[in-house]
């Protein structure tokens, strides 16, 4: 098939979830044979990235305006070219997602999570979100949700079913450790946080909460975010020299991150499967998740819940960090057993390349 991914920044991955979903679902479809275009807003430096062709477009670089004006472009620009099939990302795609149909590209729409109830937010772009919801029920070919809790909301809200493809992840413990230790970091001695700095996904409550635990561990407050840097500033402006802000970290540096952390938190409230977790628990480490459906979901019994309270999540913070390394690593080996199991990036391709291949034999 000639597929296109629309509705991320572009690969190679270097900002979030729907980027390193782009990457892995691309390049492993490319590697099975089909021609894969990906459009990209931030540049890299070839063409053609681990068998996928690059396509890049210009945006604007605005809180509200970016995702839309880029995906626009990019819808446009598809009609000129000959893809059988369009795979978006983002609900806030919805509405270009009926365009293709026309031209004989059925589209497939991953909507994520539930993003009209993210903090950063203004009333009306979460207004275009719910509307977006509605206009995804139709507009595209097919919905994909990536948590069970995401698939019964549609359904319920708009009596609209949908594909049920989770988020991928790798297993298994990256040995070297170089990149841990460069940021300051002893392997084995650490609290990691990984995610966007935004308001909704908590990391001012988890700095907070970890200042209250009496050890010598360090807390890694690791992301970045544009257009969030007032409440980035009011993260960072903490006095205790046992927490430290790597910003945002990619790559072999990310996969060590999480494979030599001695507890991982999540603290995400808006999202579907949140990918950062289910990473995490591939990598093996002992993780603490904020009490929210799609997490519980993906934990299976093999993380530990927290509330959105400082003082249960600084309760927690400490019993992890007491236990024996021996009973940390146990609890990780059922997380990572959990994620071989449910969540591979061979199984998740698999899925995709099944419901865009019944598509195109539909058009």
């Amino acid at each position: 098939m000639r597929i296109a991914l629309v509705g991320t920044r572009g690969i190679p991955a270097n900002y979030g979830g729907f980027e390193t979903f782009a990457e892995e679902v691309s390049t492993r479809l490319a590697e099975r044979g089909h021609d894969v275009t990906v459009y990209c807003r931030e540049r890299y430096a070839e063409l053609v990235y681990r068998g996928v062709n690059l396509r890049y477009l210009p945006t604007i670089r605005h809180k509200y305006l970016d995702t839309i004006a880029h995906t626009a472009l990019s819808t446009a620009d598809l009609f000129l070219r000959k893809y059988d099939v369009v795979l978006y990302c983002n609900a806030a795609n919805a509405i270009f997602t009926l365009w293709p149909r026309f031209f004989g590209k059925p589209t497939a729409l991953n909507v994520d999570g539930i993003e009209r109830r993210r903090k950063k937010w203004n009333r009306l772009a979460r207004a275009w979100y719910l509307v977006s919801e509605w206009l995804a029920t139709w507009c595209a070919s097919a919905i994909v949700s990536d948590a069970e809790t995401i698939r019964a909301y549609y359904l319920e809200r708009f009596g609209k079913n949908s594909t049920f493809i989770p988020y991928g992840a790798d297993v298994g413990k990256i040995p070297a450790s170089d990149r841990v230790e460069a940021l300051g970091l002893t392997p084995g001695r650490y609290v990691l946080y990984v995610s966007r700095m935004e308001p909704e996904n908590n990391a001012l409550l988890v700095r907070r909460a970890f200042e209250r635990v009496k050890t010598e561990y360090k807390l890694a407050l690791v992301g970045d975010a544009p257009y969030a840097e007032s409440y980035i500033a009011e993260v960072r402006n903490t006095r205790d020299p046992r927490i430290v802000f790597p910003g945002a970290v990619y790559g072999e540096g990310y996969r060590q991150l999480q494979s030599h952390c001695a507890a991982y938190v999540q603290a995400t409230e808006v999202g579907g499967t949140h990918p950062a977790l289910i990473e995490a628990m591939g990598r093996g480490a002992l993780v603490l998740y904020l009490n929210v459906p799609e997490s519980t979901e993906v934990a299976g019994g093999v993380a530990v819940a927290f509330e959105p309270s400082e003082d249960d999540l600084t309760e927690k913070l400490q019993w992890a960090l007491d236990l024996a390394p021996g009973d940390r690593e146990a609890m990780g080996s059922r997380a990572m057993e959990r994620i071989r199991e449910r969540y591979s990036w061979d199984s998740v391709t698999q899925q995709y390349e099944s419901l865009l291949s019944t598509l195109v034999r539909r058009k």
